[in-house]
């Protein structure tokens, strides 16, 4: 072999290693701090090392593989392995290989045609012909079964064209032994859990492309796959128009999608199509792929360390396309010259007049909007209670959406800490459930969903909120976990829920459950006389009494005040406890009729023990969740005023029982001592309609 041929076989090493990596897939890492460039030439070697580790594993059975690789010959295997090693090097090479390839005409917007040409282009003189053509339309398909599985092209239009030719070159059984190892390398790399769970999908298609005739799949199927959000069970007219949309838009013509979900997933259904909406309204008709990929770049950063998406600027950009007031940020829309591979023209409100087949879409914020973020990372990295407040302020000035009680950022550590508290108790009020119809107001993190649909497989769970956040966190959790619940906003202060058949009675729940929920009722519902009134809880339960079936129940898990004028007294044991008791003392709205009368005599604190109880329940919480803890009341009711609003609604209650919950005496200890044990915490009541 020439010293010429043995430089142009290793290029492919030498564009992954020395050159810019250009495009990382956010969707794939941990952490965007930890990108270090050498994420694709990572990626390449992990499918090398899985290619013979198959054939290793093969050759010590000696038995017939999935694959059929003892079929496979060594040129066979050689051509397998080139396609590996060659299909992402457009992602990558020096500043002065990409210049050389935009000259050349290659579309490095599109990764794997491009690899293809470069391939070609480097290793045709010195390789055979039939070997370097079917080598080159591998590459050309490269990840394309992938995209397909996930609705990014339509399967049948994209692998026809490609790979219908080679299966008459190699023969059936050995070029799907070949498209079987060639995707377990390429899925298995990014995640063998992954290849596990669309192995099936990927066999279907790959026996679809030996036999010539690849079954499309239909228009609803592919757009659950594509992003399951945009099909609601609950409301089938809603997603028969987005199936539609997509339709006519998108698969219709053919359009590719690149990046999609990864980029888009975080977002509402109605700001997807919004979005899909303006990019057609600028770009025009005549492409052919959509990358989303500059939108990923955008909006991922790292929160403590973990990637996550920037609530910041996704609330900036929610504002935008709900208002079309382009001041904070616009959609930038560049069609790429397929030429050059350059974006000649942006597009923010005026409709772009370039040929190129691919269309880049991101989101441009003004310099103000920019900085805005920046403080608000910082803010929240700070860890001081002021800087939490002034980030709710700034939104709140801004106009920026924000429900009442948004936890902007700390929402997903939020309603992953309720999922994991008092989780002994919320399995104990499951049991109380009767009937086909059960409702979970307040859902959260959607733990009791879960436990209710475990229980009772076979019966309606509906969950319901107030804020949009909690429905999209519910609603992506619903469609990544496969469950059978539904979500819905709903709000029992403003009237009853009724779902299911025309039937006035079949369309009332069987049992519904206010778990840990009725305490945010109280705080937050503004009412004529302001917040913190209990009328508003009263509302709330005689909606829900009158939702319900004859024997149907209630069952409440929440907070318990107690009726006792003791005083607890209180002695941190960190020097941060006072200043934090002191804030509270300040920002705290509720119990309007104690007053704040206090003993300070060093590290301790000594008063009213419903308010001591309320500071308490807080200061567990943590600084991360005060300005919004601070907030809320959790004891709301002793209970002698539940049972006897309870007789006066005309309820019997059948369960009524109030306990401390272990898990504040667990998570205070290391901050405070007391001067004697809690009362009673939480109860749990349960009435059934007569």
């Amino acid at each position: 072999m020439k010293i010429e041929e043995i430089k142009a076989r290793k290029k492919w090493f030498d564009y992954l290693s020395y050159g810019n990596s250009t495009s990382v897939n956010l969707e794939r890492v941990k952490s965007v701090s930890l990108i270090t460039g050498n994420e694709v030439l990572e990626y390449v070697l992990k499918t090398l090392e899985i290619f013979d580790s198959e054939l290793e594993e093969s050759y010590k059975s000696n038995e017939a593989t999935s694959y059929s690789l003892e079929k496979l010959s060594p040129k066979e295997l050689k051509i397998i392995k080139s396609v590996l090693e060659w299909s992402e090097v457009s992602k990558c090479g020096s500043l002065n290989d990409r210049e050389s390839w935009k000259k050349m005409g290659y579309d490095l917007e599109i990764h794997n045609l491009a690899s293809a040409e470069i391939y070609q282009n480097d290793i045709s003189p010195y390789e055979d012909s039939n070997i370097c053509q079917c080598t080159y339309k591998l590459i050309a398909s490269h990840g394309l079964i992938g995209q397909a599985i996930r609705g990014e092209v339509a399967c049948d239009a994209k692998l026809n064209k490609e790979l219908y030719g080679l299966v008459d070159t190699f023969g059936k059984e050995r070029f799907k032994a070949m498209l079987l190892l060639l995707n377990k390398c390429i899925i298995a790399a990014v995640s063998n859990d992954i290849w596990c769970r669309v192995k099936a999908d990927v066999e279907k298609i790959i026996d679809g492309i030996i036999n010539k005739k690849i079954e499309p799949f239909t228009s609803n199927e592919r757009l659950r796959r594509l992003c399951p959000k945009m099909l609601d069970a609950a409301d089938p007219e809603k997603s028969k128009e987005n199936v539609t949309f997509f339709e006519n838009n998108i698969f219709n013509r053919h359009i590719d999608l690149w990046y999609f979900e990864s980029s888009l997933g975080c977002f509402a259904p109605k700001d997807i199509l919004k979005i899909l909406e303006l990019v057609f309204e600028k770009a025009g008709n005549d492409f052919e792929q959509l990358k989303f990929k500059p939108v990923q770049d955008v909006l991922y950063y790292d929160y403590y360390g973990i990637k996550s998406i920037n609530v910041y600027k996704k609330r900036i950009i929610e504002h935008y396309l709900e208002t079309g007031d382009s001041t904070h940020v616009g959609l930038v829309v560049e069609r790429v010259d397929n030429l050059t591979g350059d974006c000649p023209v942006v597009c923010r409100e005026s409709k772009a007049v370039v040929a190129g087949n691919t269309v880049k879409v991101s989101f441009k914020f003004s310099a103000a909007a920019e900085k805005l973020c920046d403080f608000c990372v910082e803010a929240e990295r700070s860890g001081i209670l002021s800087y939490e407040k002034s980030i709710i302020m700034i939104f709140d000035m801004f106009h920026f959406r924000r429900d009442e009680f948004d936890r902007l950022n700390n929402e997903d550590s939020y309603l992953s800490a309720m999922n994991d508290a008092d989780e002994s108790t919320k399995e104990s009020i499951v049991d109380f459930a009767v009937g086909d119809e059960i409702v979970d107001v307040g859902s959260g993190g959607g733990v009791l969903l879960d436990l209710l649909e475990n229980k009772y497989p076979d019966k309606k769970i509906l969950g319901t909120d107030i804020s949009e956040n909690v429905i999209e966190t519910l609603t992506n959790k619903k469609q990544r976990e496969n469950h059978n619940w539904s979500v819905m906003r709903h709000n029992f202060v403003e009237g009853p829920l009724f779902f299911g058949s025309v039937e006035e009675e079949k369309r009332k729940a069987t049992s519904i459950i206010f778990s840990s929920i009725l305490h945010e009722v109280y705080s937050y519902t503004d009412t004529k006389d302001g917040k913190f009134n209990i009328d508003s809880v009263k509302k709330a339960l005689s909606n829900a009494y009158e939702s319900l079936k004859k024997g149907g129940r209630i069952i409440i898990r929440d907070g318990i005040k107690t009726d006792s004028k003791e005083k607890l007294k209180v002695t941190f044991k960190t020097k941060e406890g006072m200043d934090f008791f002191k804030n509270y003392v300040n920002d705290f709205k509720g119990l309007k009729e104690i007053k704040r009368e206090f003993e300070i005599e060093g590290d301790s604190v000594c008063g009213d023990i419903n308010f001591m109880r309320e500071f308490l329940y807080t200061y567990t919480w943590g600084i991360q969740s005060y300005a919004h803890e601070v907030q809320e009341q959790f004891g709301y009711m002793t209970m002698r005023e539940y049972k006897e609003f309870f007789d006066e609604l005309g309820a019997n209650v059948i369960e009524a029982k109030q306990f401390f919950e272990e898990g504040y005496r667990e998570h205070l200890s290391p901050l405070v001592e007391l001067d004697k044990e809690f009362p009673d915490s939480n109860c749990i009541i349960v009435v059934e309609k007569s």
